[in-house]
């Protein structure tokens, strides 16, 4: 296979660092996409590092109390217990670096038509209050920064993690400049959904066929409908059939050939799509590593 050489790709090292192997979210992943790109040879030239974040940067779409109260770690135990993750100084680095890394994706994709992130997805994440492993929102600090620069005229966030996109649709529901699509198991987290402009709730242990057929329906429909002048694309691999928190039952090639399909409908029609991880969860860190690894793959073949 020959991969191209310069697909632009994000990443920072602070994405990674010490944390409970054993802990449901896998903190070991960023570090370990980014070695294995190296591996498979993704990376040659054509790697960007984000500038590291802090609380300023996402005043604009974030409650200035909320962000500056988790920087300094003086939210109180209930709201961090909804987070999900223990406070650390490291934890609020990478925090408050990878929405800046979504952003960057975006303009390098603008630029150049595809772009990959190997982070991002935090669509949990809400205007005063963080749940599911999400602090930031970087899909919305994303659409709502490229949209009051003037960087796009419209923006499609296409969201295809196994869990709703509910902090997104929320922060997103009076722009509108920006089309929130969510393309998720129904019966799953978030219990409490926000509506997206578009929902598809999926039933459970929904396979291959069927799958795709819904995804390039939904995103067809949606291209011709709004045209976006970006597609900001959440790859999650939690649809994966043995993923720890899917309920879906798709298969590993059924996950190639989404990210193939998302990413050549928006080659096809002239669409820049700039592409985040999203969720998954895996006992296995380097198996998981690998699953992330897909989206960045198919981006690379086009």
């Amino acid at each position: 296979m020959t991969f191209n050489p310069n697909l632009p790709l994000v990443y920072h090292p602070n994405y990674s660092f010490s944390f409970d192997p054993k802990h449901r979210f896998v903190m070991s992943k960023f570090a370990r996409l980014f070695a294995h790109c190296q591996q498979q040879g993704f990376i040659k030239n054509n790697l960007f590092q984000p500038a590291q974040g802090t609380p300023e940067h996402l005043e604009e779409v974030h409650c200035e109390n909320y962000i500056w109260d988790l920087w300094y770690n003086r939210l109180n135990d209930k709201a961090i217990r909804r987070i999900g993750l223990p406070w650390s100084e490291q934890l609020m680095a990478r925090t408050f670096t990878a929405p800046l890394g979504t952003l960057k994706t975006a303009q390098l994709a603008l630029e150049h038509g595809v772009a990959c992130h190997l982070a991002g997805g935090t669509h949990h994440a809400h205007y005063d209050f963080g749940s599911g492993f999400c602090m930031v929102n970087d899909l919305a600090f994303t659409a709502s920064t490229l949209i009051a620069q003037k960087k796009a005229r419209n923006i499609l966030i296409f969201d295809l993690d196994v869990h709703q996109g509910d902090g997104t649709a929320a922060m997103l529901k009076h722009n509108p400049y920006v089309f929130t699509c969510s393309i998720h198991c129904q019966k799953n987290f978030p219990f409490r959904k926000h509506p997206s402009d578009l929902d598809i709730g999926l039933e459970n242990d929904l396979e291959d066929i069927a799958y795709l057929n819904i995804v390039k329906e939904a995103l067809v429909g949606l291209i011709e409908d709004i045209t976006p002048s970006l597609v900001l694309y959440d790859a999650g691999v939690d649809v994966w059939q043995h993923d720890g928190l899917g309920k879906l039952n798709i298969t590993w090639q059924g996950l190639q050939k989404r990210d193939a399909l998302v990413l050549k409908t928006c080659q096809k029609y002239g669409i820049p799509v700039a592409t985040v991880i999203g969720g998954g969860y895996d006992k296995n860190h380097q198996r998981l590593a690998q699953r992330h690894s897909i989206v960045i793959e198919q981006a690379a073949l086009l």
